[in-house]
């Protein structure tokens, strides 16, 4: 959806002033405790004692992000691991993007060089000063990192997605109850306050029922040298790693460029559901009520990478072998989905990632028998009232305010011009600057290590521990094999069961 700036401007004062009606009491508390935003909307308090002495293992796009967003007060970090040596120089030095600022920048030097960088994970996990390891590494290696870290006497908090396979997820979540380490999985929508916020207004019903949740991620490639996950590798790394063919193929690459460029083939990547859409899966499972979702299908093709010459002029010969656009359908339960388990009560989600277009920004768009919530690029929200012969018009132009209705629960109501209140404006101030998360989910996995917290997230627990990342690699995974197999398929109810062994990948109604 293209908006206007005032449409957008509108939109955002719309959202504020129903968060401020939502979340009121909790601003109020807040204010008065004067604690930080992520403490006290997901439940942590600032950290007592030692900061958690921490290990980075892969430093390269993700991890040198991690590393830039990591919060110095909870997080001492003691050593950094990356098999490529120019990773190791982006950890110490940044890249030039604000987003990967580089430790020196961040800590400064005297206290940056004196961390300790190995060229070898292992040597990593057995330095005794590492009490827990965020993990940063290809897809392909999660599950025997995160393994061997927990048997290690490591924590970990791993990137998403959780792992290349469902039955390598449960693996994790069984080494994570034998030796007792927290296990966490970076979608760290779970702990940005915008989606907090969205899910407050969501849930106070000021979207009426929801039907349709529309998330998409889109990007443009068709540019020389716009494709940021096929880069040309290193001379550095080929030199560096000349001698060590055979510890790249017990990871699954079959040569140094297999390994930088891991995204683009099947063997040691999930594609574009498992690095873009498990994002927005994971989101539309929160806007309605973290459920799991109940079926999926799909296309997914090359339609733009492939033999030059074939297709439009723009079309482009790669080597790659994920697909370069998907188009998914979700059904998920009804945000009001009955006690008898109606199946006729459904939710569709869906997906798009594409390769060739990118007028859209990437987010959702939630919509609901009475408003339409908008999420753009994890920075903005926007919020419209639908419009009804009983309240009034709503629309794009209407500037919204919150009151009782009928049956004293919250309505929009619209006015054509209507000054902020002073709710939206304390909302407004709670979300101005906007952080993706990434500082928050560190903070609170630290919080959770140095007390010992190992629960449910309703008991002040990791918000997505691996159960609840499972179900997004289930989601994403699956994906997939319906796109493969071009059909229908029905999530079971034991995959989503960490000890029972069943698994998508070998469900004979999924391949047979």
């Amino acid at each position: 959806m293209q908006l206007t700036p005032e449409q957008k401007q509108m939109g955002k004062d719309n959202f504020n002033e129903a968060v401020g009606y939502s979340r009121r009491d909790w601003l109020k508390g807040a204010a008065a405790a004067g604690t930080g935003l992520g403490a006290a909307y997901f439940g942590y308090e600032k950290l007592k004692g030692e900061r958690v002495r921490v290990g980075f293992i892969g430093t390269g796009d993700e991890g040198s992000v991690l590393l830039t967003q990591h919060p110095p007060e909870y997080m001492e970090i003691v050593a950094v691991a990356d098999i490529r040596p120019t990773n190791l120089i982006r950890a110490l030095h940044g890249d030039g993007n604000d987003d990967r600022v580089g430790l020196i920048k961040k800590l400064g030097e005297s206290t940056a060089t004196k961390i300790k960088l190995y060229d070898d994970y292992k040597a990593l996990l057995a330095d005794p000063k590492i009490e827990a390891v965020v993990i940063a590494t290809p897809l392909i290696s999660h599950h025997t990192l995160a393994i061997e870290a927990m048997k290690a006497g490591k924590h970990v908090l791993c990137e998403k997605l959780m792992a290349k396979t469902v039955g390598y997820c449960k693996d994790m979540i069984k080494a994570s109850n034998e030796t007792g380490k927290l296990l966490a999985v970076g979608h760290q929508r779970h702990y940005s306050v915008l989606y907090a916020n969205a899910y407050s207004v969501i849930r106070d019903g000021l979207l009426g029922d929801i039907k349709h949740i529309r998330a998409q991620w889109h990007r443009n490639n068709s540019f020389p040298g716009r494709d940021s996950w096929n880069k040309k590798v290193d001379p550095k790394d080929l030199a560096a790693l000349k001698d060590k063919s055979d510890y790249l193929k017990s990871f699954g690459f079959d040569d140094v460029e297999h390994l930088v460029n891991w995204r683009v083939y099947n063997a040691t990547g999930g594609g574009l559901m498992a690095e873009l859409g498990s994002h927005q899966l994971d989101a539309s499972s929160i806007f309605l009520g973290k459920v799991k979702a109940l079926a999926c299908s799909g296309y997914g093709g090359k339609n733009f990478y492939g033999v030059k010459g074939v297709g439009s002029k723009d079309k482009q010969e790669d080597k790659r072998e994920i697909d370069d656009h998907v188009y998914v359908t979700f059904e998920f339960p009804g945000l009001h989905y009955d006690a008898n388990d109606n199946p006729d009560d459904v939710a569709i989600v869906t997906y798009s990632s594409l390769s060739t277009n990118r007028l859209e920004p990437y987010g959702e768009q939630v919509m609901g028998s009475r408003g339409t919530l908008i999420l753009q690029t994890e920075q903005q929200a926007m919020l419209y009232k639908e419009a009804s012969p009983d309240t009034g018009p709503g629309g794009l132009e209407q500037r919204l305010y919150v009151i009782n209705g009928n049956d004293s629960g919250p309505v929009l109501s619209a006015s054509a011009s209507l000054a902020p209140t002073a709710s939206a404006a304390a909302a407004g101030a709670t979300i101005e600057k906007i952080s993706r998360g990434y500082t928050e989910e560190m903070e609170h996995f630290c919080h959770c290590v140095r007390n010992n917290i190992n629960a449910p997230p309703k008991d002040g627990g990791l918000r997505c521990n691996g159960t609840v990342a499972m179900a997004d690699a289930i989601m994403a995974l699956t994906s997939n094999l319906a796109m493969k197999h071009k059909k229908r398929i029905v999530f079971k109810p034991e995959w989503f069961d960490p000890e029972n062994p069943a698994v998508p990948e070998t469900d004979k109604d999924v391949v047979g």
